[in-house]
């Protein structure tokens, strides 16, 4: 595994995916399902989802793996697209280099930050942009630093309030827990710019409701998906006796820890960690949210991709009590995201629509930290670019995500 045992200011060295292959396969009956599965475990593939009935699953397959893989789909008369036949080639359109190279330091003048809306951005630019928000709007945003990641990177949230009310009810939104889902945290400083820069267009969920976004869950694991694995998905620890670094950090909370859709092989993408909350980042998120859980009263957290709104439980197919409350929250934002630009999003359980997962945050914040409306928004697309959004779908992405969570805040100032 690359860049392992490195500390953050030497460079990693970086994974190609040149000429790897990106299939999505598609059980029809359980046989197939079957032969799918039995693939789970050979060496070099990765699935990013995990085949399921009737569902797609998307497979990256090295070169010399990647024609096997087809061959014996073909065999097996499975269904099967090639999604990229160069993921390398791909990775090198989804973030266009700015021209000339004065031009991050001739828009830090301009605008005081480096923060563009046309590309993804790396962790000091992010940091940058809240540190301008806070001074050039003191009476809205303060900055909360609640941890350290493993690297010592800050663990920022944003406290968004106006003042005008006391004792207001508080939102909670996260991003970039996966460090590959570039899209998540770019939507987070969206929403963030929304309430802020556009304070007066917006005051109606300023003035009634205090917001505490963190854009960036995951700063170490981001920043190696920029550096090193364009899909590095956990975060980066690296405990003596584990073979591989990492944890996912949304298999890491203490709810229903270890069960379903996780795994206890440190070098799974899924895996769970050694212990709940052994992870420095799921931990602050955790004693910050239960510090404030008697005013939060929404907790969402962004990820990529599959365009879908889910509601718990992720870990069982039963549903919660006040499913029908939850769902009816879901179903209005899902309503207000598509009058933005048409994009549809499902609404449901991630048993039902996705996969079961336990130890996730969302589950958590409803379980354990009593959130009553706790939701993961899955942000574009549905899997024809999957991790790899293009830049130009940041604006569209924001304004959508945006409006669903204008309408879930104004449920909640309504109750």
């Amino acid at each position: 595994e690359s860049g392992s045992n490195r500390k953050k200011k030497v460079p990693a060295s970086r994974v190609s995916y040149k000429y790897y292959q990106l299939l999505r396969i598609r059980p029809t009956n359980e046989n197939e399902l079957q032969e799918i599965e039995s693939l789970e475990d050979e060496p070099g593939l990765e699935f990013w989802n995990p085949p399921i009935m009737n569902r797609s699953a998307d497979v990256v397959a090295p070169p010399d793996v990647a024609e096997y893989l087809k061959e014996y789909l073909s065999e097996k008369d499975i269904e099967f697209t090639v999604l990229s036949s160069d993921l390398q080639a791909d990775i090198k359109k989804q973030n266009p280099k700015i021209a000339g190279t004065n031009f991050r330091s001739n828009f830090l003048r301009a605008e005081n930050h480096s923060l563009s809306w046309n590309r993804f951005h790396r962790y000091r630019d992010i940091m940058d942009y809240l540190n301008y928000l806070t001074h050039s709007a003191p009476n809205l945003i303060s900055i909360i630093t609640i941890g350290k990641s493993n690297e010592g990177r800050l663990l920022q949230v944003a406290k968004v309030t106006s003042g005008k009310k006391k004792n207001n009810p508080a939102i909670w939104v996260d991003g970039g827990m996966h460090g590959r889902e570039w899209i998540a945290p770019t939507t987070a400083l969206f929403i963030l710019k929304q309430l802020v820069e556009n304070y007066q267009t917006n005051k109606g969920v300023v003035d009634s409701l205090d917001w505490y976004i963190m854009p960036l869950a995951n700063p170490d694991g981001y920043e190696f998906s920029h550096i090193s694995d364009r899909f590095w998905r956990k975060n980066r620890s690296k405990k003596p006796e584990d073979a591989c670094n990492g944890v996912d950090l949304n298999r890491n909370f203490d709810y229903h820890w270890g069960e379903i859709g996780s795994s206890n092989d440190p070098c799974k993408p899924n895996f769970a960690g050694t212990k709940p909350f052994s992870e420095p980042e799921s931990r602050a998120i955790s004693e910050f949210v239960m510090e404030n859980s008697d005013k939060i009263k929404a907790f969402i957290t962004l990820h990529s991709f599959s365009q879908m709104l889910l509601v718990p439980w992720g870990y069982t197919k039963q549903i919660a009590k006040d499913y029908d409350d939850l769902i009816f929250v879901a179903r209005k934002a899902a309503e207000a995201l598509q009058k933005v630009h048409g994009t549809e999003y499902t609404v449901g359980t991630s048993p039902t629509l996705f996969y079961a997962r336990s130890g996730n945050s969302d589950d958590w914040a409803k379980g354990r930290a009593g959130v009553k409306y706790s939701f993961t928004i899955e942000l574009r697309d549905k899997g024809d670019y999957g991790f790899l959004l293009p830049a130009s779908q940041i604006i569209p992405t924001g304004r959508g995500t945006f409006a669903a969570l204008k309408s879930i805040a104004k449920q909640i100032i309504s109750l």
